[in-house]
């Protein structure tokens, strides 16, 4: 069976198309908003402490179900035996093709913006909701990159998948030093480094602890089943737990990152360091277009071809775990299912693309009791990222730790590195995945529905 899918070629080639499915717009665009937010270093701290506890045990558990299966999300666990659980598969199936229907529309906007920064209209960011409401132009970049998605994923997982990794992942990371060697150059530079690195424990709140926490999860693309599905691709001979940290390490090193590049950037100008979306889609053109005519479009082209690419490597792995579905348990050819899927995500994704102020009814769609008024795409997103992924990470945790049972896990585990048995890393990663994940990631899903659909403020009556 994995012959006729096809798998990795190589270690390499699955460590970087892992690690390009967790890297997105989440680590170079809200990574370093959510540390603005969270008083700057003591977030970071946190972060690194959450993904390394938290989400690397989940990861690791994924991988390994996929790898047991050679299966998508849904053939997984039939194929271990458990068909109720095959639930879990659907929930990361759903929430996958709900994610990219939206995110397919924010990465055509920084595709957009790429091509409005090669032209030299840096007024772009003063007419972002212009823009954003343009779904003519919007439509058109949405297409494009979409089409370019489904062309990589129709090539196979070896042709086209691990083939762009190893092109993306490495220029990625020359986009970002080169940007950061630039950003370094400006001045007050050093003064968003401060901020950056140099904790204040003050700030740590409740609701920090609980923003990092969601966004050490969030950041790993843990919960939907791609990892689970690029894992079904892995040879019996690879170290599950090494390539697990491998990916891990890349992917906060690119959130990172990120953060040397952006605060240098924020501070040169005197910006709010806590502006979200508007700090990267509304403000930095501005900031480029201070750099001058011809040394703006430079930079400014390339911060948003470097976020664009960031996003493609994620609207990649988002694809594939559909696609793999359509080719695994309806027998469609590769080539076949990934265009009907992207045509089917793309379509779910219009009315996301017309509730930035196209469409009234999907720009004020809903009033939620705890979130207020959510906007078609905000209200997917609260669905499916905020809802879905911590509910499918919490689920996943509890199968592997006491449905499939340890035991069975480690076995999987000591294929390809027999040194794991009883290590302190094996101890660990057992003891993580049946304590420490289910009740963090319950938590997290509890506190999120609590609070956006009940109004009911759990942090505030924990923490004040």
């Amino acid at each position: 069976m994995a012959t006729q899918r096809g798998g990795f070629t190589s270690r390499l080639g699955f460590i970087l198309a892992a690690a390009g499915s967790a890297v997105g717009l989440g680590n170079i665009w809200k990574f370093p908003f959510e540390v603005g937010k969270g008083g700057g270093a003591a977030f970071v701290v946190m972060y690194l402490a959450f993904c390394f506890l938290l989400c690397f045990p989940v990861m690791v558990a994924e991988i390994a179900i996929g790898r047991k299966t050679q299966l998508n999300p849904v053939g997984a666990f039939k194929a271990l035996g458990y068909k109720n659980w095959a639930i879990v598969g659907y929930l990361g199936l759903a929430s996958g093709v709900l994610i990219l229907s939206f995110y397919n529309v924010v990465a055509a906007w920084a595709f957009g913006y790429f091509v409005e920064m090669l032209l030299g209209n840096f007024d772009i960011g003063r007419n972002f909701s212009s823009f954003t409401q343009d779904w003519i132009t919007v439509g058109s970049y949405s297409v494009i990159f979409m089409a370019g998605t489904a062309y990589v994923v129709s090539k196979g997982v070896s042709g086209g998948i691990e083939k762009a990794a190893k092109i993306l992942m490495p220029t990625l990371f020359v986009m970002i030093i080169a940007l950061i060697i630039y950003a370094l150059t400006l001045p007050h530079a050093w003064d968003g480094i401060r901020f950056y690195l140099v904790p204040d424990f003050s700030q740590i709140t409740g609701k920090v602890v609980y923003s990092a926490l969601g966004q050490a999860f969030f950041s790993l693309s843990l919960g939907m089943g791609a990892l689970i599905t690029y894992g079904s691709y892995v040879s019996k001979n690879d170290n599950i737990v090494g390539a697990a940290a491998s990916i891990t390490l890349m992917d906060v090193g690119v959130a990172f990152l990120a953060g040397f590049m952006i605060f240098p950037f924020v501070f040169s100008q005197g910006i709010e360091t806590d502006g979200g979306a508007g700090l990267i889609f509304v403000t930095l053109p501005s900031v480029f277009e201070g750099l001058g005519e011809v040394l703006g479009v430079i930079v400014g082209a390339l911060f948003f071809l470097l976020l664009s690419f960031a996003a493609f490597t994620s609207t990649i792995s988002l694809l594939e775990v559909p696609t793999a579905y359509m080719v695994d348990e309806k027998k469609i050819p590769r080539k076949k299912a990934t265009w009907i899927v992207a045509i089917f995500i793309f379509l779910v994704g219009i009315p996301s693309m017309l509730s930035t102020g196209s469409v009234d009814a999907l720009t004020h769609f809903v009033n939620l009791p705890g979130a207020g008024e959510k906007n078609f795409m905000d209200f997917v997103g609260l669905i499916a990222s905020d809802t879905f992924l911590p509910l499918g990470g919490f689920l996943i945790a509890v199968f592997t730790a006491y449905v499939w049972k340890k035991e069975n896990f480690n076995i999987e585990l000591a294929n390809g590195d027999e040194s794991i048995k009883g290590s302190w890393l094996q101890s660990y990663v057992d003891f993580a995945i049946s304590y420490i994940c289910p009740l963090l990631l319950g938590l997290i899903f509890i506190i999120t529905v609590m609070d956006n659909f009940f109004n009911v403020k759990i942090l505030t009556m924990l923490f004040g």
